[in-house]
């Protein structure tokens, strides 16, 4: 089963509120990322959790492992139900960041860490620039990363839907897949190099599919929260 992660992609707890009274029971699960979590704190994880809701924490943590172990630790004490750090920070921290979420998580009902391979809004250009390097293959990057999730025990991974289907090729059932850069059939790429829409990253073997603008810069979200799940269901 899909399940459709709507971004609250917002600058306060006001801003998140009124999305999340406006999709109603149009929407179980929302993520959290860097500018609400740092303008909140791990509040806004029980806050969401108390309306009922799931809650994904995007913070893409990257340091060292007991730095990381903490951190995870933290916010899976709050209520998250997944937590991402940098795929590139190594196996060993990875490792770290699911032991810290498995104890912060034992009175929530689990947490689980996701690896971020390469940023949706990243092409083979602007890696090759940030790495260094002249030619980037994405997809044989994006597995050698996938690799190092796998070995620190991760349950899953970020990646775009095009690299989706290698991954799934490559490891089964061992890894699950989120991902981002989803748009609505015919809707703005806005600052996504590499987007999908909701039915072709289903079908390339996603678990979760995080909806931002398509959903939340709609002139009526609900109707896109519909739309997302006719696209999902084949009908669009």
């Amino acid at each position: 089963m899909v399940t459709p992660i709507v971004a609250l992609d917002v600058p306060d707890r006001r801003a998140a509120q009124a999305i999340v009274t406006r999709l109603g029971a149009a929407c179980g699960y929302y993520k959290v990322g860097l500018e609400l979590f740092a303008a909140e704190g791990p509040e806004i994880v029980s806050w969401l959790r108390d309306a009922g809701k799931l809650v994904f924490v995007d913070l893409k943590l990257h340091d060292i492992p007991n730095t990381v172990r903490g951190a995870a630790r933290t916010v899976a004490r709050h209520g998250a139900s997944l937590l991402t750090v940098h795929a590139s920070g190594g196996s060993e921290m990875i490792r770290a960041a699911v032991a810290g979420a498995q104890e912060g998580a034992a009175a929530t009902g689990g947490c689980g860490v996701l690896g971020v391979t390469i940023l949706t809004s990243m092409d083979s250009a602007g890696i090759g620039e940030a790495w260094g390097r002249d030619q980037v293959d994405v997809t044989g990057e994006v597995v050698r990363l996938a690799g190092l999730v796998a070995t620190g025990g991760g349950a899953g991974i970020v990646c775009s839907g095009h690299e989706a289907a290698t991954v799934k090729s490559t490891f089964g059932g061992a890894l699950d897949l989120l991902i981002p850069g989803i748009r609505l059939p015919g809707g703005d790429s806005h600052d996504q190099r590499r987007v999908m829409t909701p039915r072709a990253a289903a079908d390339a073997g996603a678990r979760w599919l995080i909806l931002g603008r398509a959903v939340t810069g709609a002139a009526d979200p609900v109707a896109a929260m519909a739309l997302v799940d006719a696209s999902l269901a084949g009908a669009v």
